[in-house]
């Protein structure tokens, strides 16, 4: 692995560890944020793939699912917004 790789990966396992509070909180983005910022992490994954950077492209594609996971926890707080504020509660 060269050393170009790591600072790749290194920087996208950044990115996971700053989602993490939006994961685990009640506070969302946005559901095109998620959707677009997802799709972005998604081609950059497979950008490193083609380039035979397969930690960088594993990396990369675990902020996709990051991303995935926020966008589908925003839909369900749309469609049940009153199961979300009862929780709250």
């Amino acid at each position: 692995m060269h050393w170009q790789e790591t600072v790749l990966a290194v920087g996208q396992i950044v990115f996971i560890i700053a989602l993490l509070p939006s994961l685990f909180s009640r506070d969302k983005p946005e559901i095109w944020t998620s959707i677009i910022t997802g799709t972005v992490a998604l081609s950059i994954a497979l950008t490193y793939a083609t380039m035979s950077l397969p930690v960088a492209a594993i990396s990369a594609f675990l902020n996709f699912i990051f991303w995935s996971i926020l966008a589908l926890q925003k839909y369900r707080q749309k469609k049940h917004p009153k199961a979300i504020k009862r929780r709250a509660s």
